[in-house]
């Protein structure tokens, strides 16, 4: 079969659209998590937009070592410059660059001629090909430009030493029926098609991303540009799990292979949604809650007696936990490993040894330990080794009054390089005065809070509460994530590593 290449531009696309900002570090952690993934590009960010940015994509460029490393770039010699500069050290470094080849956007955002447009796509890539082999060539807003001039564009740019086209849909405009048309037109049209391979990168305006992908696919694509979960601008991106698990399931459709382990796809969900703090909708294709959920009689009857009744793909084909061996407080570190191995982590030695400990300190205010708890406490572990700020405080105890007649009260004791401070604060309830007490020692930068969420990890009126906060100041958002059981302390967890990161910042 032939290989679609899988191109994740989380870490770009995905990053920058609002809410879904990350730091260096958890930057780090999603590139592992798509290096086990084996998606086979991951672009690591625009280098030259910050120097954070910079960082971040030379950073990923040293670190991955089973994944090409690509940049994007406007298409001019400063950005070309920078993105070499960034990737030059990666395994397989790539430079993406890119320009505007329709009407609307080289009149009203160029400001160009389509003569100027044509030269500076084959100039630039030109440029670009002294640094490196491998060079992607993106004609912005494709799928909304003059065919003939694209085609033009697109023969200029491979003539000049593009071994990747790009055919973006970049405001989500196009049909799959189109996209198939446009991909077939060019192929057939352009006489040095055969030296690139075609790529297509669709947005989710109408709701038609992952189809017109596939569409593009279907008329001679032979890359998908995507994000995980579909992140990115406005509706998002192409979600990386609905294009590879249609291919996977509908090979008669799609007889092609990718080089994707689908069973790291569930975990590589939950860790990016941890990171920017947010969840799955409850009917997100193949990674929601409801994902394999039957509720009505006669769905549930069906898949009692055949799941294929109802389940066109498996849960353990993506990595969901589906095990019903429970732990408890007898457990020892082997049955711990072991559970763990079969829900697909394999810890080191000190990170089994750190979500033992964490295990055991569940085990003593819970009778039983499910799968989903093991999966939050490994997720919850490694979430915040990523987001930890190195000098940042730490919670030591709290204490706390409510009731429905009187004011709420909390006196929280912090720690931070050895010292600790405690003060107490009325609220309007218990999270309130928690916060307001922490304000007092932390004394951090302006903000607002731009999201606060709770959820129950699995069933149970001991179940683990998982809170979510993000916070906004200066135009940024930080988040943070706190694990127990008692929420209080899930709640004062979670602020104190969104108010670390934003103090760390600042």
């Amino acid at each position: 079969m032939e290989k679609i290449t899988i191109f994740d531009t989380t870490l770009r696309d995905g990053e920058q659209s609002p809410g879904c900002s990350m730091n260096l570090r958890e930057k780090i952690e999603v590139a592992k998590c798509l290096e086990k993934l084996r998606v086979d590009v991951i672009e690591a960010g625009f280098a030259i937009s910050s120097p954070g940015d910079f960082e971040s994509v030379s950073t990923i460029a040293s670190t991955v070592k089973d994944c090409t490393v690509a940049s994007l770039a406007r298409a001019n010699i400063k950005d070309i410059d920078v993105a070499w500069d960034a990737v030059k050290h990666a395994a397989d470094p790539r430079i993406h660059l890119f320009i505007a080849t329709s009407d609307l956007h080289m009149q009203y955002k160029l400001k160009k001629s389509p003569a100027e447009v044509l030269e500076a796509a084959r100039t630039m890539t030109a440029h670009a090909k002294k640094y490196c082999s491998n060079i992607e060539f993106s004609a912005e807003d494709a799928t909304r430009s003059d065919r003939e001039f694209l085609a033009r564009v697109v023969e200029a740019a491979i003539a000049a030493g593009a071994t990747t086209v790009n055919i973006p849909d970049t405001v989500g405009y196009t049909t799959p029926q189109e996209m198939r048309e446009l991909i077939e037109y060019l192929r057939n049209t352009v006489p040095n098609s055969d030296k690139a391979i075609f790529s297509v990168h669709c947005h989710n305006d109408l709701g038609l991303a992952t189809a017109n992908s596939l569409a593009g696919v279907l008329g001679g694509a032979r890359q998908i540009e995507c994000t995980v979960n579909g992140l990115g601008e406005r509706a998002g991106n192409t979600a990386l799990e609905e294009a590879v698990m249609a291919m996977n399931t509908r090979r008669d459709e799609f007889p092609f292979e990718t080089r994707i382990d689908t069973t790291q796809i569930y975990h590589t969900s939950r860790v990016i949604y941890n990171i920017i703090g947010q969840r799955a909708p409850l009917n997100k294709p193949i990674v929601g809650k409801n994902a394999f959920a039957h509720e009505a009689g006669i769905h549930q009857h069906g898949v009692l007696a055949n799941k294929k009744t109802y389940e066109i793909l498996t849960p353990e084909s993506l990595g969901i936990p589906q095990g019903s061996i429970v732990l408890g407080k007898h457990s020892g570190k082997h049955a711990l490993e072991e559970r763990l191995k079969e829900l697909g982590y394999n810890l080191d030695a000190d990170e089994l040894q750190k979500c033992f400990e964490q295990f055991k300190v569940l085990c003593d205010k819970k009778k039983s330990v499910s799968d989903a708890d093991l999966t939050a406490i490994v997720t919850s572990r490694s979430i915040q080794d990523v987001t930890a700020v190195s000098d940042g405080y730490e919670l030591d105890w709290f204490s706390v009054h409510t009731s429905n007649f009187t004011t709420a009260t909390c006196t929280v004791c912090l720690k931070k390089n050895g010292e600790k401070f405690e003060s107490v604060a009325l609220g309007d309830g218990p999270i309130d005065a928690a916060f307001k007490a922490m304000d007092n020692i932390v004394n951090p930068p302006e903000h607002s809070f731009e999201l606060y969420d709770i959820h129950s990890i699995s069933e149970g009126k001991d179940t683990l509460g998982d809170v979510t906060l993000r916070l906004m100041s200066g135009g940024k958002n930080y988040t943070g994530r706190g694990l127990s059981t008692d929420i209080m302390e899930a709640s004062i967890k979670a602020y104190i590593r969104a108010i670390n990161k934003l103090c760390a910042a600042q």
